[in-house]
């Protein structure tokens, strides 16, 4: 280790510089504060937040209960339960369950529905403090979330 070498770990010279980049970029003109609540932030078209099951114009659901969004998640966590109606020979969704806790948002259960049941919304206000109402069922699915209004 040269002296030069020790002068600038001693100096901290290192951090100094850092620190100079960081203080040149924070010109209180440039920056840009959003009053969260009461102000919502603009949203991609692409963005993908909570899952949701889409209905019909007649008001039933899309689901045919196939199962290919639960195949095609690379996490496993989508459950679709289903039993064989005898009258009409076709599936009938019975439970629908959705781990969101566990969920990347790839969109790929999305893509893999024939039936364009599954969607995935621009709802992005998801936080809890605990881990037990990350999983949801068909009646959250299909209602989504509730969603505070903030007044000033």
């Amino acid at each position: 280790m040269t002296i030069r070498e020790m002068l600038r770990r001693f100096f901290l010279v290192d951090l100094l510089q850092g620190m100079w980049v960081t203080f040149r970029h924070q010109n209180p003109a440039d920056l840009v504060t959003e009053q969260y609540p009461l102000q919502r932030p603009d949203i991609s078209d692409r963005f993908r937040g909570q899952p949701r099951l889409m209905k019909g114009e007649d008001g039933k659901l899309l689901c045919t209960a196939c199962g290919a969004c639960a195949l095609a998640c690379p996490e496993k966590l989508i459950k679709v339960g289903s039993v064989r109606d005898p009258e009409t020979k076709k599936k009938v969704l019975t439970e629908f369950d959705f781990d969101l806790g566990r969920c990347m948002f790839c969109g790929l259960c999305e893509e893999a529905c024939p039936s364009d049941a599954i969607l995935l919304s621009p709802d992005y206000e998801l936080a809890l403090y605990t881990r037990e109402g990350m999983e949801l069922q068909r009646p959250q699915l299909e209602d989504g979330i509730e969603r505070k209004v903030y007044e000033k």
